[in-house]
C-alpha cells in the first residue's frame, strides 16, 4: 500500500507540467506589465510619438514632391538605354515615358518644390523634410505594404508600431499604445498583419479604431451596470482566463485577451473623452475639413490622431485609400486628384494643429505609401509600381523642415543619392524616438530578432539636420 502523500510518476509529471506552465505565465505577465509603462530609451529621443499617414496603393512621387522636367523632354519615347531597366509589376513591355501634368512651385523659406495637387501641404513647406531616395523590395502591394510596415516582404514579423510599443511602452495605461485606423475598414492589403505583433506577445499589436462617429464600438458601460459590478465581472473573468492560460503558456494571444479586458475597463473611463470630437472648436473642425464631404473622413482620423498623441498614445497609423485606392495603373489624373483632395487639407491641418499646441517637435509625422510610381506610362494614362526610387515625407519629431534629402535620377526611376532602403528608414524613425535598432532585441526561439532584420543604418542627414 502506498503512503498517503505518494505520487505516481504520471501524477508527478502532470503536476510538475502545470507548475512549469505557471512559471511561463508569470514571465508573460511580467512582460505585459513592463509593456504597460514607459520604458527608457537607448539614446536621447527627439520624438515621443509617431503619426504615420499611409497612402495605401503608392502615391506618385513624380506628381507630388519630386519634379522631373526631363519627363517632358522624353515624353512618348521608350526608356533611354542610359537608365537601368526595371521589372514592372504589370509586365508591360517598353512603355513610353509619360510627362507630369502638374504645375510646380517652390514654397517656404527653403524653396521646397510641391505640386498643385497638394496646395495645403505646400503651406507647411518649412516643416517638411522630403526624403526622395527611398527604395524597397516589394514590387506588388502585398509585399510593399508588408515591408513598409514590418521590414519584410513576407508576413509574420512584428510591425514597426509593435516594436515601438515593445521598446518604449505607453505613457497612458488607460489607452492603447498603438492605434490603427483605416478610411475603409477591413480593406487594407494584408489586413491586421500590417499592425500585428508577429512572434512577440500579441499585447504589442495595434488596436483598431473605427473612423466614423463611434471610433470604439461597445465601449460604453450599460447604464444599469455600476463600476463596482463591472470591476467584479472582469476580475472573475480574468481569474477564469488565467486558469485557462496557465495550461497554454505558449499562446500569448490568451494573455493579450486578458490584458485587453483590463484595458477596456480603463478605457471606459478615459477613451470616451479622448475620442469625443464635440469638445473641439468650430474653427478646429473647419481646419481639418470636417465640414467638407471630400475631406471629412480623413480629417476626422487626423483629428483623432492628434487627440490620442496628446494623451500619451505612442504610435498612430492612419490608412488613406484602404484597398490600394492610390494604385493608379490607369486614370492617374482622376485617381490622384481625388485622393490628394481627400488628404491634403487634413494632413496640413494635423501639422498646423500640432505646431500651435506645441506638440509638433515631439511628434514625428510620416506621409507616404509602400512605393512610388514609374516615369513610364501604363495603359496610356497611368503609372506602374516603382519600389526603385520614391519619396517619403517627414515632419516634426525634431526633424528640420524646408529641405530635401537624397534624390532620384533625372526621370525619377532609381534612387541615386543618399539611398535609403526601408530598413534604413525604419532605423531612422526608431533613432528619432530614442531607440537603437541594433539594441532593440527580442529573443525568438533563442535567436536575437531586431526590427530591421539586423540591417539598416539611420540617416544622419535626417536626424541631425
Amino acid at each position: 500500500m502506498f503512503p498517503p502523500n505518494y505520487l505516481t510518476r504520471r501524477d508527478m509529471l502532470r503536476q510538475a507540467g502545470t507548475g512549469f506552465g505557471a512559471l511561463a505565465l508569470s514571465s508573460l505577465l511580467a512582460r505585459e506589465s513592463a509593456a504597460a509603462s514607459s520604458r527608457p530609451s537607448h539614446v536621447a529621443p527627439k520624438a515621443k510619438s509617431v503619426i504615420f499617414l499611409f497612402m495605401e496603393g503608392g502615391p506618385s512621387h513624380l506628381d507630388t514632391f519630386d519634379p522631373k522636367p526631363e519627363l517632358e523632354n522624353l515624353a512618348g519615347q521608350p526608356l533611354p538605354p542610359s537608365f537601368k531597366p526595371v521589372i514592372l509589376a504589370m509586365g508591360e513591355k517598353n512603355p513610353p515615358i509619360m510627362a507630369s501634368k502638374r504645375k510646380w512651385a517652390q514654397h517656404g523659406q527653403g524653396g521646397l518644390w510641391v505640386s498643385d495637387w497638394l496646395p495645403h501641404m505646400a503651406t507647411c513647406a518649412d516643416d517638411l523634410c522630403v526624403v526622395r531616395s527611398l527604395y524597397s523590395d516589394g514590387l506588388n502591394h502585398s509585399g510593399g505594404v508588408c515591408q513598409m510596415n514590418t521590414g519584410s516582404i513576407l508576413a509574420g514579423r512584428p510591425s514597426l508600431g509593435a516594436w515601438v510599443n515593445y521598446g518604449l511602452g505607453t505613457e497612458n495605461d488607460s489607452l492603447p499604445a498603438f492605434v490603427v485606423m483605416e478610411d475603409n475598414p477591413g480593406k487594407v492589403v494584408n489586413g491586421p498583419k500590417n499592425w500585428g505583433a508577429g512572434f512577440m506577445p500579441a499585447g504589442y499589436q495595434g488596436t483598431e479604431l473605427e473612423p466614423g462617429i463611434e471610433p470604439i464600438k461597445y465601449l460604453a458601460t450599460p447604464k444599469d451596470v455600476s463600476d463596482e459590478r463591472q470591476r467584479k465581472k472582469l476580475e472573475y473573468l480574468a481569474e477564469l482566463n488565467r486558469l485557462h492560460a496557465a495550461l497554454r503558456p505558449e499562446q500569448s494571444e490568451l494573455e493579450a485577451r486578458i490584458a485587453s479586458y483590463e484595458l477596456a475597463f480603463k478605457m471606459q473611463a478615459e477613451a470616451p473623452e479622448a475620442v469625443d470630437l464635440s469638445q473641439e472648436s468650430a474653427e478646429t473642425l473647419e481646419l481639418y475639413g470636417l465640414n467638407n464631404k471630400e475631406t471629412a473622413g480623413f480629417g476626422r482620423m487626423c483629428l483623432l490622431a492628434r487627440r490620442l498623441v496628446e494623451r500619451g498614445v505612442r504610435f498612430v497609423q492612419l490608412y488613406s485609400g484602404s484597398g490600394s485606392k492610390w494604385d493608379a495603373h490607369s486614370g492617374l489624373e482622376k485617381n490622384h486628384s481625388e485622393n490628394c483632395r481627400s488628404v491634403d487639407q487634413p494632413s496640413a491641418a494635423l501639422l498646423m494643429d500640432l505646431k500651435r499646441r506645441g506638440l509638433l517637435n515631439e511628434t514625428l509625422v510620416i506621409w507616404g505609401g509602400e512605393f512610388g510610381r514609374t516615369p513610364q506610362s501604363e495603359k496610356g494614362d497611368g503609372r506602374d509600381h516603382n519600389p526603385y526610387g520614391y519619396t517619403m515625407v517627414l515632419a516634426g519629431g525634431g526633424v528640420r523642415g524646408g529641405r530635401t534629402v537624397g534624390s532620384t535620377d533625372e526621370i525619377g526611376l532609381h534612387a541615386v543619392e543618399d539611398r535609403l532602403h526601408t530598413h534604413d528608414f525604419h532605423a531612422t524613425i526608431l533613432r528619432l524616438l530614442g531607440l537603437d535598432h541594433m539594441q532593440l532585441v527580442y529573443s525568438h526561439k533563442n535567436r536575437p530578432e531586431r526590427p530591421t532584420l539586423n540591417e539598416g543604418v539611420p540617416c544622419e542627414k535626417i536626424i541631425s539636420g
